[in-house]
């Protein structure tokens, strides 16, 4: 076994762990507790004229007592609020034997303990609503003690506030921080609100290959396994786009996925390398008929989880009704940055970059070129829900090119508060183009970006076949759900974001405490 260092309050707790047993009290018992009401239930629903609630099953953490000789109160938390209980020793320990309450209930019960009470709702002399206990049953003992938040003259002490333990253990920033639990109610509202849009509209859930044996869809380094059986190697995917343009061919007129994607690139405020993307597909649709799909289903999620269509992220209020502005990428740069690439070759996009201070590598194609540009110039500038529309070809492999300028694509992103949210285009479905377009790609990927797409003959022999004109959509759900809660961090809308593994941090600690 693990040598492992107790606290002394992590020691007491163990001790009363076997003090429990030795009472003939599984401290973790296995039957079913009939839990028939919750606390918020009881908050909202009791009436002491009518007398309800008069027979109670309640269960959650004691998270807080105040023992008074023969009576006591506490604080008992399950997942839908906190609500008062009330123990008295000789209701709970209706015979002679008191052990339940003076020895169980007063000196080996802890904070942060499950216990079950069954009792019914009442009104104390002080107006407070509570549980009368009648009878008490531990559920699961706690050997670690939580950090419960205090107030003094105005101070608050032990509060679970510091991001990095609260990401690690999400489980204990769940229990001690309950608004971080309604951030993922909301997250699931999103979702529910989202699927229910897509199937009103007649499309089609579906499930992709995580494992693929070719990374596309997108242009992102993979994570790269291997299968021992087949002797090959796999890769996580990056996107499920070119799997569910393979069920356009196949003749479904619609289809989508909540898709979990890896990328094996860095971390910040608004990345993990594992994240949920949810994309659709619509036969016989073009992007401009996505815009205008996209902004009702943002009007209808923000309604939904917010009951507005405004919404307060880091102190601007963006409004997700009505028409979002429609801005091609040319006119950003030219707007924002004051020059006009447009007919530029990489050379002298290359010469612009550096006249602009903009960081480049060698590797970087045009497209990468125009799109540096625009990050550095543009982005800051979109709050507001806006479509940058009309990207050129060479940042575009996938999108079929504008019905008036050969040169450039039918597709936009929307960016909300300087920070992308969707990608969406009129979808390539020339097989001939498309072939070439991979190819250029592999050209970039010799050059050494390794971000560029691999060349994929099965999709391309799926377009053979005939896909039909079709307008797909990307969205990443963990930075929607960022908008829409008000959060800054994807951190903080992902239970279990990727850390650092603890004994990595704690050794850099150490050497930095050396130096």
């Amino acid at each position: 076994m693990a040598n492992i260092e107790y606290s002394e309050q992590e020691i007491l707790r163990r001790e009363s762990l076997g003090k429990l047993r030795e009472l003939g009290i599984d401290p973790y018992p296995a039957a079913l507790y009939p839990v028939n009401a919750t606390a918020a239930e009881i908050t909202a629903g009791y009436d002491p004229e009518k007398g309800n609630f008069a027979e109670v099953c309640i269960a959650g953490r004691i998270m807080s007592r105040r023992i008074m000789g023969a009576a006591s109160f506490g604080e008992l938390q399950d997942e839908t609020g906190r609500i008062q209980i009330y123990v008295k020793r000789d209701e709970i320990c209706p015979g002679e034997d008191k052990t339940m309450y003076n020895t169980v209930w007063k000196r080996l019960l802890d904070i942060g303990d499950i216990v079950g009470i069954k009792g019914f709702a009442f009104i104390t002399q002080t107006g407070q609503l509570s549980v009368h206990a009648k009878e008490l049953t531990l559920l699961s003992k706690s050997l670690k003690v939580l950090p419960i938040v205090k107030e003094q003259d105005g101070k608050v002490f032990d509060a679970f506030s510091d991001p990095e333990l609260r990401y690690r253990q999400r489980y204990v920033d769940l229990i001690v921080n309950p608004q971080v639990r309604e951030t993922f109610v909301k997250r699931a509202k999103i979702i529910a609100t989202m699927r229910e849009y897509f199937n009103e509209a007649g499309c089609l859930e579906v499930e992709t290959p995580i494992l693929q044996g070719i990374p596309g869809g997108a242009t992102a380094r993979p994570f790269i396994t291997h299968h021992n059986a087949l002797d090959i190697p796999l890769y996580l995917r990056i996107a499920n786009e070119l799997y569910l343009k393979r069920l356009i061919v196949g003749g479904y007129s619609g289809v989508y996925e909540f898709a979990k994607d890896f990328r094996n690139e860095g971390m910040d405020k608004t990345h993990n390398p594992e994240f949920t993307c949810m994309e659709i597909y619509v036969a016989y649709k073009d992007y401009i008929w996505m815009m205008e799909f996209v902004e009702k289903m943002l009007a209808r999620v923000s309604m939904a989880v917010n009951g507005t269509t405004v919404v307060n992220i880091g102190g601007t209020e963006v409004d997700f009704g009505g028409t979002y502005r429609r801005l091609p990428i040319l006119e950003a740069i030219k707007e924002y940055a004051g020059v006009d690439v447009r007919g530029m070759d990489e050379d002298e996009l290359r010469a612009t970059c550096k006249k602009l201070n903009v960081d480049i590598e060698p590797s970087m194609g045009k497209g990468k070129l125009i799109d540096a540009i625009f990050g550095e110039y543009c982005e800051k500038h979109l709050v507001q829900p806006t479509f940058v529309t009309d990207y050129p070809v060479e940042m575009s492999p996938l999108t079929k090119r504008h019905r008036e300028d050969s040169t450039l694509t039918e597709r936009f992103e929307l960016f909300v508060c300087g920070k992308e949210l969707c990608n969406a285009y009129s979808e390539l479905n020339d097989p001939i183009d498309q072939l070439e377009r991979f190819e250029e790609q592999a050209a970039l990927k010799s050059k050494g970006d390794d971000e560029a797409m691999f060349v994929d003959y099965d999709f391309v022999r799926a377009l053979e076949y005939g896909m039909p004109p079709t307008s797909g959509l990307g969205m990443g759900i963990d930075r929607l759900t960022m908008f829409m809660t008000g959060q800054t961090t994807i951190q903080d809308v992902l239970f279990f974001p990727q850390m650092r593994p603890e004994k990595a941090l704690k050794k850099e600690q150490k050497l930095s405490e050396e130096a």
